[in-house]
């Protein structure tokens, strides 16, 4: 017999088959290459499978004890790098069952009873993908923990506010981080949710049918920990919402990660010096010895696109596929595996690079002084005097004209200068016209004042506990 025919034989269909298949098509089609990475949920599914079906009668006590001790034996040989992953056995299942059937004999081909590769590894990457949104659940705490701790040591830090990118409104910097904070925190309750529908067992739907074996498809679920067990084979094996909904809730995991490195990049330019990315996060110029560049966050808004596209190719994979299972879908892991990766890589190196985070309280201070960001607090004490909002909007636009004609700031006006927009103004506007003043008049719940943030802290921090 000829090596190709060895080969050949060693496939679970080839019996159909009068010819081997080619080597281009071997590694075309294969995905053992990537796939190794679910050896653990493997296993874990085909114990729970050979446990049921031994319960069941289907499958012998010494058959049972034979499968449980040679997967026990390959889970070593993987995690000590001695399994040989061979590319004719195109994945992880049929690898790990052959090596299976080569050291416990015929038990390890029952094994296979009442379920098929196309249930068996939705199982598989639904496990997997389980124990790595209960990891990304862990990381997005962590995050948002160090972004608490700052917001509450900023708590007192002035800010400017931008919308258009224009000097708006002066904010607590401890408020803006907290804007994060409640980012991430949807972010955590969307991965938690969707952690439910990806917890479900497809296992026991076999090819496509379900099978004739009496399967205890309710005992598999207890066993594997899952909540629940999908309802209609065809759906089982074919469904890959659970992919494309995480991808999405990932997706909006480095959006906002995006975001946030936006703010830090103009941040750390010489044009805002509002903060200092420790050295550790960013890297020198070959050319510019001054330069210090924040590579790690223009790398993270970089792999967001990444993440999105993703999220985009799971889609387009999905979108003209008939029942059930198609090959297709072996394309799913690649992209899945990927944003898994990136997404967790991601928030850990951003945990650590804001744990190190320098904040400049003096440059933020005097850019909030730049934009006539009172200008509102002004309107608002007009309103309090009598004057119909609308009104006061033009009262201060021109005060505000009169402030920029000087080149100063609409604090630095005398109180006469005030008084002729508005004969009401009073010596106490200066204190709205301050930047603390600003501030501690917006002590309004969800508001940006010190005392807020300090209460929103609190509350946080309860609920990171």
């Amino acid at each position: 017999m000829s090596d190709n025919q060895l080969a050949n034989k060693s496939q679970a269909w080839s019996a159909l088959f009068s010819e081997p298949m080619s080597d281009l098509v071997k590694r075309y089609t294969a995905s053992v290459g990537f796939d190794q990475r679910l050896w653990r949920a493997d296993i874990a599914g085909s114990l729970a499978h050979a446990e049921m079906l031994a319960a069941q009668g289907i499958l012998s006590t010494e058959d049972h004890a034979a499968i449980q001790r040679g997967l026990g034996e390959i889970a070593a040989e993987i995690e000590a790098g001695q399994f040989e992953w061979k590319l004719d056995l195109e994945d992880v299942h049929l690898n790990i069952e052959a090596r299976l059937t080569e050291r416990v004999g015929i038990a390890g081909k029952r094994l296979h009873t009442g379920r098929s590769r196309n249930d068996q590894v939705a199982t598989d990457v639904r496990l997997w993908l389980r124990g790595e949104i209960d990891e990304i659940g862990g990381l997005l705490k962590a995050l948002q923990t160090v972004m608490v701790e700052k917001a509450s040591e900023h708590a007192d830090v002035i800010l400017p506010g931008f919308t258009h990118l224009q000097v708006a409104q002066p904010v607590s910097f401890g408020h803006h981080l907290l804007a994060y904070v409640e980012m991430f925190a949807r972010d955590a309750e969307r991965m938690g949710d969707t952690r439910k529908r990806v917890n479900r067992l497809p296992l026991g739907a076999a090819a496509l049918a379900g099978t004739s074996y009496p399967l205890d498809r309710e005992r598999v679920a207890k066993t594997l920990g899952m909540e629940g067990v999908c309802q209609n084979s065809l759906d089982a094996v074919s469904d890959r919402d659970f992919a494309i909904e995480f991808s999405s809730a990932a997706t909006l995991v480095m959006l906002h990660i995006s975001r946030l490195s936006e703010e830090l990049i103009l941040w750390m330019s010489q044009n805002f010096g509002f903060i200092a990315l420790p050295d550790a996060f960013c890297t020198g110029s070959s050319i510019m010895p001054q330069k210090k560049n924040p590579d790690v966050p223009e790398l993270a808004r970089g792999k967001t696109g990444r993440v999105v596209g993703h999220l985009v190719g799971l889609v387009t994979l999905m979108k003209g596929q008939p029942l059930a299972y198609n090959k297709d879908n072996q394309e799913d892991k690649e992209p899945l595996f990927d944003t898994v990766d990136t997404l967790k890589d991601t928030l850990r190196i951003f945990a650590d690079m804001l744990a190190g985070l320098t904040v400049k309280p003096e440059a933020m201070r005097a850019a909030a002084l730049k934009g006539h960001a009172t200008a509102t607090d002004l309107a608002d004490y007009l309103v309090k005097k009598g004057v119909a909002f609308r009104d006061a909007h033009e009262v201060v636009a021109h005060a505000v004209k009169t402030a920029t004609a000087k080149g100063v700031d609409l604090a630095a006006l005398t109180l006469e200068e005030l008084k002729t927009f508005d004969a009401r103004v009073e010596a106490d506007v200066f204190d709205v016209l301050s930047l603390e003043g600003s501030l501690n008049a917006r002590n309004v719940l969800g508001g940006t004042a010190p005392a807020q943030v300090r209460a929103q802290v609190a509350r946080h921090r309860a609920r990171l506990v």
